[in-house]
């Protein structure tokens, strides 16, 4: 595909590495010479200096002949003019932008859709990152939760601990420790190695397996990695920009909230905003703040400001003084290995996060969900399958018949609304939702190519 990314910003450049290597066409348009200098150093790939909302930039850039434009500027309004260039000037077939502002998200459907500005994808990394927040908070000790079919399947992550129940028992063992429960585990890293998987593996302290299940399954899951863990009750929320007030309207609910912010003008449109959530003038740095507030009792502390060190140091100082989980948001990937998983519980990256959505439709075949993991080495995604056993590949065959690459494994098929767990004499059929976990991207363009439908193959 010919790819123009607007913006070669943390996800722009993410984005642009990632495409890259699987043999795309790519262009990156910045205003930043220096940033372009540096993606030229290290991507095989072609830039353009100049303001993405320039038609002339735009054509610089090749929008003539692109297949996709992804406009990712820090600027909502220069993307959305991009967007319209590139229907009005170069009839750029589809078109994904990232908008930020609430104004103009609180009325999308009127704005992004045929007749006015021709945004075919919406990416808000605000709401993608409440959203991977308020799944956390559903399921306590999980590292991660991730949603296929709208949340009927679930791909969660999790650490075995030194008193988890599975710690010295193995692969094979699995379904005694789970009578009755389908879950299906789809990959292990120790450290940073992945471990391939056989029923004679143990479960060693330390090991993050990725397993995949529905919602009513992975309670018992949970329970087996963490014990009865106690649910959330007390949430405290440090800072208030648009992640913040939108988890705080999403939680409050089923919680009682607290946001700390630092602005007094920001805490009375927050609190005009929220309806039970109880709001706070103050730094979270300071340690007499978060004691006043009560933050021995809190089960779980989210670090949300703009701030990477500020949300360091405050989820750190929140830990030091009785949080029982801390959460944080941190935007410089360098930082998510120094603090994930040592006092901070949670290292949360937008970028990632915002990266597996655009993904989704970037890919080849009808791929509806993706989700980038490990630092974007690894990838899960969900992909519709067509056809029938003369043109597909995959259609009317055992899932132990498929030539996978040994990367790639199926978690789980969702066939209507019903799951069924994969295993070696599944068969497949037509517009079945396959859930594929990709240990690495090498194995992407063959799982494509097992994908394709067409004439011929056979």
């Amino acid at each position: 595909m010919r790819i123009v990314i607007l913006g070669a910003g943390q996800v722009g450049a993410t984005l642009a590495e990632q495409l890259s290597g699987e043999s795309n066409d790519i262009t990156v348009v910045d205003a930043n010479a220096g940033r372009l200098r540096t993606l030229q150093d290290r991507l095989d790939i072609r830039t353009v200096e100049g303001r993405a909302s320039f038609p002339s930039v735009l054509a610089q850039a090749g929008c003539a002949d692109a297949d996709m434009l992804v406009a990712v500027t820090n600027s909502d309004e220069v993307n959305m003019v991009a967007c319209q260039l590139a229907q009005s000037l170069f009839n750029i077939p589809r078109k994904v932008a990232r908008i930020r502002g609430s104004s103009y998200l609180g009325c999308a459907d009127q704005l992004f859709r045929t007749g006015a500005i021709p945004v075919d994808v919406l990416i808000s990394p605000e709401q993608l990152v409440t959203d991977h927040i308020e799944q956390l908070t559903r399921w306590p000790g999980a590292l991660q939760v991730h949603d296929f079919m709208d949340g009927l399947v679930k791909l969660a992550v999790f650490r075995v601990g030194s008193g988890s129940g599975l710690r010295g028992h193995t692969v094979s063992e699995l379904d005694s420790l789970l009578p009755g429960v389908e879950v299906r585990i789809v990959a292990l890293y120790r450290g940073e190695a992945h471990v391939s998987l056989h029923g004679d593996l143990q479960f060693l302290p330390g090991d993050e397996v990725y397993m995949i299940a529905t919602p009513a399954h992975l309670e018992a899951v949970t329970q087996l990695f963490v014990g009865n863990r106690q649910r959330y009750r007390q949430i405290m929320i440090a800072g208030g920009g648009n992640i913040g007030a939108s988890l705080a309207a999403r939680l409050e609910a089923r919680f009682n909230v607290k946001v700390i912010e630092v602005r007094p003008e920001r805490c009375r449109e927050i609190a005009n905003m929220l309806d039970a959530a109880v709001v706070i003038n103050g730094s979270v740095s300071e340690l007499d703040i978060l004691t006043e507030e009560g933050i021995d009792e809190v089960d779980l502390f989210c670090a949300l400001t703009n701030d990477d060190e500020a949300n360091v140091m405050s989820s750190m100082l929140a830990k030091r003084a009785g949080a029982r989980r801390v959460l944080t948001i941190i935007n410089n990937p360098a930082y998510v290995d120094l603090v994930d998983g040592n006092i901070i519980d949670y290292a949360i990256s937008p970028e990632q996060i915002t990266i597996g959505s655009l993904l989704a439709y970037i890919r080849k075949g009808d791929v509806t969900r993706v989700h980038a993991l490990r630092k974007g080495k690894a990838e899960a995604l969900e992909t519709v399958v067509h056809g029938d056993n003369k043109t597909s590949r995959v259609v009317g065959r055992q899932v132990g018949e498929l030539k996978l690459p040994t990367d790639a494994r199926i978690g789980a098929i969702v066939r209507g609304n019903r799951v069924i767990m994969s295993h070696a004499d599944t068969r497949i059929e037509s517009e079945d939702h396959l859930i594929f976990f990709m240990t690495s991207k090498q194995s992407l363009k063959q799982v494509e190519k097992l994908l394709q439908v067409g004439l011929g193959y056979f």
